[in-house]
């Protein structure tokens, strides 16, 4: 006679796969600072980046495994840190620019669900290059169209806001990737705007002027070559692709560009005024992992951020450039990138700045 399976096999099953699940949404915290106790005009943000959702195409095991278990990762790591708000670096699509504007209500729909009662939270998203797509196919109108229901972004896909006194500026990088195009021409005068703006700040005793207001005088006031701003007395500045990384050496500076790993790139440094055009200036762009060194170079002395923020990578990277700007780089969080999956939390204080990073255990 063949022997009974055993009764409790089923519950020991759920019971395993439950304490799985549970194992496999916990938070690990990898690094960084310790975070401060918030005080009075403190923020806290929790930096994401590459969700890559799928919206309306998601599959059922994204929609009952991949985006539950992500859920419970949102859940956990914010009931733990406690953010004010929450910042996607980019890619919170896995491919926007095939969308219509009904799959990219979706995917933002798809997002709204992970979060769950947390969707109440402050949320800025920044637009990433599976977002809006590569430098061949690079539309305006596609990113206006996404942009208009992304709150705080501009028709090129750019923003600027304050919270909790903290500044932030964030800015659709993959137009500076892509050499001349119109969008990029739009992001340049959004920096030159923010530059101007915390030029008229400072010199008139941190009082904020909004952009285009007649306190502001209009860009031609001040430009942003005779910036009179000091080393990171500029924004918070967001946007997906990483900057450019310079190799020291003995002698100055080398222009190399680095992935944010430290491995050297083998792309060269193209200026978008140079004879580059065409399909193979746009492969040259397409093949890149860091903005060119003159769009780097332009971001850093227009804007003199406090920190910079970027993805784009499936590793977490802390550089700090030449002229002294930290620029922190958030891995994805998904497996699909190939990495660990993580996240960080920056603490920004009125006299110091603490970031901490974490990752899928």
């Amino acid at each position: 006679m063949a022997a009974w399976p055993n009764p409790w096999l089923p519950l020991l099953l759920v019971a395993a796969l439950l304490a799985f699940e549970d194992w496999l949404s916990t938070p690990s915290c990898s690094g960084g600072s310790p975070a401060p106790d918030l005080a009075a005009g403190d923020l806290r943000a929790m930096m994401v980046a590459d969700l890559m959702l799928l919206g309306s195409d998601a599959t059922y095991a994204d929609r009952f495994f991949r985006d539950h278990v992500t859920s419970k990762l949102f859940t956990k790591s914010i009931q733990t840190t406690n953010p004010d708000m929450i910042i996607v670096l980019g890619d919170i699509s896995a491919r926007g620019s095939e969308h219509n504007e009904s799959k990219w209500i979706a995917v933002l729909e798809q997002f709204e669900g992970i979060l769950g009662q947390y969707s109440s939270l402050p949320l800025h998203i920044v637009l990433g290059d599976k977002d809006v797509g590569g430098c061949s196919s690079l539309d305006g109108k596609l990113v206006h169209r996404m942009a208009k229901h992304l709150p705080g972004l501009d028709s090129s896909g750019c923003g600027a806001f304050e919270i909790s006194n903290t500044s932030f500026v964030s800015l659709n990088a993959v137009a500076l990737l892509c050499g001349d195009n119109k969008l990029r021409f739009s992001v340049e005068k959004v920096m030159e705007k923010e530059s101007h703006h915390f030029q008229k700040k400072r010199l008139n005793g941190g009082e904020h002027f909004p952009l285009g207001s007649e306190n502001g005088q209009g860009v031609g006031a001040h430009s942003w070559r005779q910036n009179s701003m000091t080393l990171g007395s500029g924004p918070v500045l967001l946007l997906h692709i990483p900057l450019h990384k310079y190799q020291k050496s003995d002698t100055g500076v080398i222009g190399v560009p680095m992935f944010p790993d430290g491995t050297v790139s083998d792309h060269p440094s193209v200026s978008p005024s140079s004879k580059q055009s065409g399909v193979d200036g746009r492969r040259i762009y397409d093949r890149s992992h860091t903005l060119p060194a003159n769009s780097t170079q332009y971001i850093l002395q227009a804007l003199k951020p406090r920190i910079i923020f970027s993805a784009h990578a499936d590793s977490f990277s802390d550089h700090t450039h030449p002229d002294g700007t930290r620029e922190v780089t958030v891995p994805a969080m998904t497996w699909k990138k190939g990495g660990m999956p993580g996240f960080a939390i920056a603490t920004f204080g009125q006299k110091a700045l603490a970031i901490r990073w974490s990752h899928w255990i």
